[in-house]
């Protein structure tokens, strides 16, 4: 293996795992907003603790799948487009080779490399692989290594239980007097953390996604518990 194709293959294994770790957030993201609903709405009806529980168990197992097949299903459609902009792209390799050619010459040109080179560059790379270079070039995807759909199901499923357990576990062994108020502090820190960290994965404003996070989350507690609380 050549210095070219261990630096592609350390592109591909970080965005894959990327892909895992955003997938992972997301999966925990939602299970604490979407347990901390729960709890607080079962709470606000004035039900005990162990309904509590039981209630945020079932909600976990099911978040729990289905998370895992939401991801499941999400990136298997980006895989199929991935796929279908590949096929359609060795279709152009046939019908319009120059045009595909000279496309790459001048993305080449538009990162600052000289005509001659960029024509010896594209010439060469064509040479070798012409659908991939286009692919790669045009649309980030690498034919050899699409997007794997089971990474982000798993990782989904495996930490949507680490989001819920924490609201899950205060609002259930605090005592009643202040299980609501620390189920929404213990709610606000973890969405705190998740919102930071998706921002840095997607490289976006952690301030904007901090707060995106926590307003949602209070809404979503705000909002059951006051439903709950209309059944007490």
């Amino acid at each position: 293996m050549n210095k070219g194709d261990k630096t592609m293959l350390q592109k591909i294994t970080l965005a894959e795992k990327i892909n895992i770790l955003r997938a992972g957030v997301m999966g925990a993201n939602d299970g604490i907003i979407s347990i901390s609903g729960i709890v607080l709405g079962v709470a606000g009806a004035a039900v005990n603790n162990f309904g509590i529980f039981i209630a945020g168990i079932a909600g976990m197992f099911a978040g729990m799948f289905a998370m895992a097949a939401g991801e499941y299903v999400s990136v298997n459609t980006q895989k199929d487009t991935e796929k279908a902009a590949t096929d359609v792209q060795a279709k152009n390799i046939k019908t319009h080779f120059n045009d595909e050619r000279n496309d790459l010459v001048a993305y080449y040109q538009k990162q600052g490399i000289s005509e001659d080179v960029a024509v010896d560059i594209a010439d060469e790379l064509m040479k070798k692989d012409a659908v991939l270079v286009t692919v790669k070039e045009k649309y980030g995807i690498d034919p050899d290594h699409y997007t794997n759909p089971w990474h982000a199901a798993v990782a989904s499923m495996l930490l949507f239980p680490v989001g819920a357990a924490l609201p899950l576990l205060a609002i259930t062994l605090f005592p009643k007097q202040i299980r609501i108020s620390m189920t929404i502090m213990a709610v606000i820190f973890s969405l705190i953390l998740t919102g930071y960290v998706s921002a840095t994965l997607g490289n976006s404003s952690r301030k904007l996604a901090i707060m995106r996070n926590v307003i949602s989350g209070l809404l979503t507690m705000a909002m059951t518990y006051f439903i709950g609380h209309l059944f007490a």
